[in-house]
């Protein structure tokens, strides 16, 4: 997730050399709106956290993205085609979209549109959507990207000669209308037309790059299914290196806005990218995607993200190679097994966080059972870190620190309770039989359970839902 590059230690573990991570301040299928009504796609999937996110009564299959970028006016133009699957008949329904809209045409028929609840894009057909059938949606907009705002955040990244649209848990709206939900994944085409001489780097693979005069549009294609939030796409001027490994094919890049020495150190730690995903592979399955790889940008977003196939930094260091591991891992928790909810974010940033405790261990030799013990003992019972609820970490905390460290020591705890075998076959079992899909923290949970036969309900109370330190206790891992 919104993963802050800056290592942010507690007070009271200033003195332990430590390879946690901590952030500050980052669903089996949602249960639809009860609210909504008959006829009228509901204009959230009820998320607890944020209940406007997304949309009832429809299941998007493709985004066919069009856009153009004027540095100059900070303006944008985009044409997006949404294919959509109606899971109701429905004679209206919405897209999240913060940007003007000039024209939305269904199957090539215009339907009338308007604004609501500011993100909204309410759109009703000339006829009704029937069930089950597939329909196209095209939607025409304009506006500045940089003056919008929506759940008190103004997400665009960009200046007059770089761009990249990178964040979560929102994202999408700025640039193309969506829903809005990572229980809504979707195939993408991304096509964004920039001057020539600019690049655009963007999910998946490279298929087309087409010259006009004065301008060269670049076309990319994700082929796996992929949350909204992830997608993304980048343009400025990159350095761009390229390769194959293993049958999958690798891009990397990094802005030519940085210093020459920080763009070579860059471009070293990112050429690492296939090494660390085959070290993935081999603790946790295969790789859910068909390319990856890794940029960064020169402009300052003050954390990395795991954009699908390809995640998102700023300019890295030679010590960098935790903050990789950690976006990488979330290729596997966060981008192919995604939340069900927003609050069960632990499940990513815990499980990102607990891989860069596991390369720590078998690089460095550095015990991870170690790793637990010392940070439990050297955090105070009164230490606010314990205070969160990581299993409901509330709307304003899904990125605090404990998210991500009470989430990876809760892994590790597990790892001691269950057993080593259990505990790698409960990752890759979750892993391959949620792939392109979902999960809550209680669907995890009950697999745990079942795979190693024993009553965890006390363990993940203690770890999960109790703002207090756990005990230490064999039961909980630690004893």
């Amino acid at each position: 997730m919104r993963r802050p590059v800056a290592r942010v230690q507690p007070r009271s573990l200033a003195a332990i050399p430590l390879v946690l991570v901590l952030a500050a301040g980052s669903p089996a299928a949602a249960v639809p709106d009860a609210r909504e009504a008959p006829g009228r796609g509901a204009p959230g999937v009820g998320d607890p956290y944020f209940p406007l996110d997304g949309n009832g009564g429809i299941d998007v299959l493709h985004y066919d993205v069009r856009a153009r970028y004027d540095f100059d006016s900070a303006r944008l133009r985009g044409r997006t085609t949404v294919t959509i699957s109606p899971t109701a008949d429905l004679s209206r329904f919405n897209l999240d979209l913060l940007l003007p809209v000039t024209e939305v045409t269904v199957d090539g028929v215009e339907a009338k549109h308007r604004r609501a609840k500011g993100h909204e894009l309410v759109i009703t057909p000339a006829e009704p959507l029937v069930t089950g059938t597939q329909v196209e949606v095209t939607v025409s907009y304009a506006g500045k990207p940089g003056e919008r705002r929506y759940a008190g955040e103004g997400n665009w990244l960009a200046d007059d000669r770089e761009i990249v649209t990178m964040n979560e848990p929102h994202m999408a709206p700025w640039w193309f209308p969506a829903n809005d939900h990572p229980t809504d994944k979707a195939t993408y085409d991304i096509a964004v037309r920039v001057p020539r001489g600019m690049q655009v780097v963007a999910n998946g693979q490279l298929v087309d790059r087409v010259q006009r005069r004065g301008s060269t549009t670049w076309k990319w294609h994700a082929a796996e299914p992929m949350a909204s939030y992830l997608a993304y796409f980048a343009a400025g001027r990159f350095q761009i290196d390229r390769g194959v490994r293993n049958g999958r094919p690798w891009l990397v890049a990094a802005s030519r806005r940085l210093p020459a020495p920080a763009r070579r150190t860059s471009m070293r730690m990112l050429r690492r990218t296939p090494a660390v995903v085959e070290w993935l592979e081999s603790q946790l399955g295969p790789y859910p995607f068909s390319t990856t790889g890794g940029l960064v940008t020169g402009l300052n977003p003050g954390f990395a993200l795991e954009n699908q196939t390809r995640p998102t930094y700023p300019a890295l260091g030679r010590g960098s190679t935790s903050l990789i591991v950690h976006e990488l891992a979330h290729q596997w928790f966060g981008d192919s097994v995604s939340v069900g909810r927003w609050r069960d974010i632990w499940l990513n940033e815990g499980a990102a966080t607990f891989m860069e405790v596991r390369h720590d261990e078998l690089a460095r030799g550095r015990s991870a059972q170690r790793w637990l013990v010392q940070w439990h003992q050297a955090m105070k019972p009164a230490d606010p870190f314990w205070k969160v609820v990581v299993a409901d970490p509330g709307r304003d905390d899904i990125f605090d620190s404990a998210v991500y460290g009470r989430g990876a020591m809760t892994l590790q705890a597990l790892r001691t309770r269950i057993g080593e075998e259990v505990f790698w076959r409960l990752l890759r079992t979750w892993l391959e039989s949620r792939k392109n899909g979902n999960g809550t923290s209680e669907d995890f949970e009950a697999l745990a359970a079942q795979l190693s036969g024993q009553d965890l309900a006390g363990f993940f109370t203690a770890w999960l839902r109790s703002p207090q330190k756990p005990a230490a206790t064999p039961e909980n891992g630690l004893g």
